[in-house]
């Protein structure tokens, strides 16, 4: 999925309040996408809303499981690209990565959802294209990755995942591999692609050397 299109927001528009969905080892990373299927009245309106306004749902993981937990601090935002309504009254949705965000402050609401005071600023580089890994670190990183997928008994397109730019391959992985809720928030806070794809390469290896564990 690309990261930008004409519709999105530039990075000094993005909103000063957004809605939340709060939902455990569920991240996406800007430029990846992730699909959700929405059915609680609360989440319905969450959809509705930002559908109306800026179309963009900030992704956060909770630190419990409680009815109203704590949240990390850490979350992406993603703007709506897809919405189908179902017969059963679900909605279908397709989220893509735009911007990472800090919350500064849970403020109060009306209709179910959580609502934040996001801080973009220490987040201008998920509007910028990074360059692409010393070919050497990519070599590493496709190595455990195949390894890993095969001790999960997952399967890859690799002609074509080879040809995906780094940065959209690792952002997309970090949302669907069988990671846990600690990777995937250790992934997300990461800075940098460089960065990023290291700790990546750590998290797989670490998975790879410990017997009998899958996450």
């Amino acid at each position: 999925m690309p990261r930008r299109t004409p519709f999105t927001e530039p990075f000094d528009q993005l909103p000063p309040t957004l809605p939340v969905f709060p939902l455990a080892n569920a991240v996406v990373l800007p430029g990846g996408y992730l699909p959700l299927n929405i059915f609680e009245p609360r989440y319905l309106n969450m959809v509705q809303d930002a559908m109306a306004s800026h179309r963009l749902v900030g992704m956060i993981q909770p630190r419990d499981d409680s009815a109203t937990p704590d949240l990390y601090q850490v979350g992406c935002a993603g703007r709506i690209i897809r919405y189908a309504e179902t017969a059963d009254g679900r909605l279908e949705i397709g989220l893509s990565g735009i911007c990472r965000f800090t919350v500064t402050e849970e403020l109060d609401t009306t209709r179910g959802y959580r609502l934040v005071r996001p801080d973009w600023s220490n987040y201008s580089v998920d509007y910028t294209k990074q360059d692409e890994p010393a070919q050497t670190d990519r070599q590493h990183f496709t190595t455990l990755l195949k390894a890993y997928l095969e001790r999960n008994a997952l399967q890859a397109d690799w002609a074509s995942l080879d040809q995906v730019p780094a940065e959209e391959l690792i952002n997309n992985l970090v949302s669907v591999l069988p990671l846990n809720e600690a990777d995937r928030q250790l992934l997300l806070e990461t800075d940098t692609l460089d960065n990023r794809l290291r700790a990546f390469s750590a998290i797989l290896e670490g998975g790879l050397e410990a017997p009998g564990v899958r996450h």
